[in-house]
């Protein structure tokens, strides 16, 4: 698909959900979950900063990212021990 045409129908959607409005809940919660999404794999990449020196790294990739950013602490836990212990 040509560059154009996809940037061209992006534009048509953005401007029809400007002009009828967006459903507000599907909008909050692809928000949130985007959000956490973001904190998660800020979560991996500080892990894998200080956790190189005990030889401890945890791939960040959108399944690892939403682990530990729905699950939190718990999720990192987790992966670390899946990391450690299964592979």
């Amino acid at each position: 698909m040509e560059p154009i045409i996809l940037i061209i129908g992006i534009s048509g959607f953005i401007l029809m959900l400007l002009l009828v409005g967006a459903p507000l809940k599907p909008v909050k919660l692809i928000g949130h979950l985007a959000t956490k999404l973001v904190i998660g794999a800020l979560l991996l990449f500080f892990l894998n900063a200080f956790g190189t020196s005990i030889g401890l790294h945890i791939p960040i990739n959108v399944v690892t990212s939403s682990i530990s950013g729905l699950l939190g602490l718990p999720g990192i836990a987790a992966l670390i021990i899946i990391k450690t212990v299964i592979l």
